[in-house]
């Protein structure tokens, strides 16, 4: 532990990409393999890209001029066989507007997408979506230049009904007028603007005009709140819940996550806040069978990469009676356990991020600079919970969410509709089921129903033998993870005193 309490680890960032001063010095040699490095690594994007598009994505023009069509002329030959008119759209001018600073809260249902942040090799997430509808009605000009950043990154299948970012979006009024009664009134309908080309599974909720042009959904989020989904079967509820209350502590959460130390994490101290198991319907409308759903309700400052569905596989096995609820505290103790057993997470499906909690008052600088891509990837090697000042005494950054009660009406219908949808899955299913356990029992009396619902949740081949965590075998040590990852130059070990790159 004393490597990495005495010592700073840090990205390597020169393997990123050289800085001009640095570029100016090389050879011409040296200048052309690096072209040629580059040229053959926008190669393989490109075919990853291609391979991940649908036919709907490839018509789009950023992504026709990346594949090396005349996306003008694809687009004027459409519509003059369309209409027999060639109309060219106006360009939007930017430079007439203003812009306001402010959170906008974002739901949405995660199986069918690749996860929240853009990934380089698929155009399916959450925010690729987002960013589309966005600049598609010219709410921002590009998401360089939008100061943006994220409550939370959610894996892929991960839902979320309670998703903050904050952004800089076009507004109708000047700076000074943009928190007066009548400006807020009269407003851009960001809500529905944006729902109109959002999928029907992504939707924008509300919005809160910010008093800070630097407040963070990212960095001013105090904690994070998940649910996760999942049916009673034959589990100990009593035991889950004890088990869950080990878990609300301060403490080193390196045994129930997947680590991220080529990314620059090495911290995974984390202030878990609550923890515990309730029914996900109130008490007369449950069965009392295993069909019953429940869902695991956790709360921390901040989380580490499938930490909470590590804790989740944990939480199953210790309903399951395979494991004793003190396993958390054995897992916790990383001392005596530093390298985490090999174990399979729970599946990504039921996860929602249900709740974020925001302080009143920005800690960030006020001359901090806009968000820029580059400077949004150093950040997820950070700790949420690094502050850069002391919270002010000031006026709140914060105001009130602002909601529309004809998007609201047309949210629920739209929710309605997918409710609806799954609904009667269900209960097909359900009926399909209540048959064959009854064609058990006639034809063969079994004196044990069949309670496996919760088996899909493991995501894992069911052993024959059983065997306990703590006898399992180690993954990899933090230590040593950080020493290979020193010796393939990613990372930098700095003394304290020593300036960060």
């Amino acid at each position: 532990m004393s490597a990495t309490t005495e010592k700073k680890v840090v990205i390597n960032k020169r393997l990123k990409g050289l800085p001009r001063e640095a570029l100016e010095k090389l050879s011409q040699t040296e200048l052309i393999d690096k072209i040629v490095q580059l040229e053959a690594y926008n190669f393989q994007l490109r075919n990853l890209l291609q391979k991940k598009l649908t036919d709907q994505d490839r018509n789009e023009e950023e992504y026709a001029v990346l594949f090396g069509k005349d996306a003008d002329t694809e687009a004027v030959s459409k519509e003059a066989k369309g209409s027999g008119k060639l109309q060219k759209q106006r360009k939007f001018d930017w430079s007439s507007t203003h812009r306001r600073h402010v959170l906008l809260k974002i739901t949405y249902f995660g199986w069918d997408y690749q996860g929240f942040a853009c990934q380089e090799d698929s155009n399916d997430t959450i925010e690729s979506h987002l960013f589309r509808a966005l600049t598609r009605t010219c709410l921002i000009e590009s998401r360089s230049s939008a100061n943006y950043h994220r409550c939370g990154r959610t894996d892929k299948e991960v839902s979320a009904f309670c998703q903050v970012i904050s952004i800089d979006l076009r507004s109708k009024h000047t700076p000074e007028k943009q928190l007066d009664a009548t400006a807020l009134a009269t407003e851009i309908d960001y809500c529905g603007l944006l729902n109109r080309v959002l999928p029907k599974n992504i939707q924008c909720v509300s919005w809160m005009p910010l008093r800070s042009p630097v407040y963070s959904a990212r960095f001013d989020c105090v904690s994070r709140c998940y649910r996760y989904y999942f049916p009673r079967g034959d589990l100990d509820l009593a035991a889950m819940q004890a088990a869950c209350d080990l878990l609300v502590r301060h403490a080193d959460f390196r045994n129930f996550c997947k680590m991220d130390v080529h990314n620059g994490v090495t911290n995974y101290m984390r202030n878990l806040q609550s923890a515990r198991v309730a029914a996900a319907a109130s008490e007369e409308h449950l069965s009392n069978t295993g069909y019953d759903m429940y869902y695991l309700e956790i709360q921390a400052n901040a989380f580490l990469w499938h930490q909470i569905r590590c804790i989740m596989a944990v939480l199953l096995l210790v309903g399951q009676r395979k494991e004793k609820p003190s396993v958390i505290s054995e897992l916790l103790d990383v001392t005596t356990n530093p390298c985490k057993p090999q174990y399979t997470p729970a599946i990504g499906l039921p996860l929602n991020l249900f709740r974020c909690d925001f302080r009143p008052t920005t800690t960030r600088s006020a001359n901090h600079p806009a968000a820029t891509v580059e400077a949004e990837a150093a950040d997820e090697a950070m700790d949420t919970s690094v502050i850069e000042k002391e919270p002010s005494n000031e006026a709140s950054d914060l105001t009130d969410w602002i909601y529309s009660e004809e998007n609201l009406q047309k949210l629920i219908e739209n929710t309605q509709c997918e409710w609806t949808q799954f609904s009667v899955k269900s209960t097909m299913i359900r009926n399909v089921l209540l048959q064959l356990e009854n064609l058990l029992e006639e034809n063969f009396k079994a004196k044990e129903k069949v309670q496996e619902q919760v088996i899909l949740l493991q995501d894992s081949v069911k052993p024959r033998q059983y065997q306990p965590l703590l006898e399992r075998k180690r993954c990899e040590s933090l230590e040593n993870r950080i020493e290979h990852f020193v010796k393939k130059q990613r990372l930098i070990v700095k003394e304290d005193d020593q300036e960060t790159a």
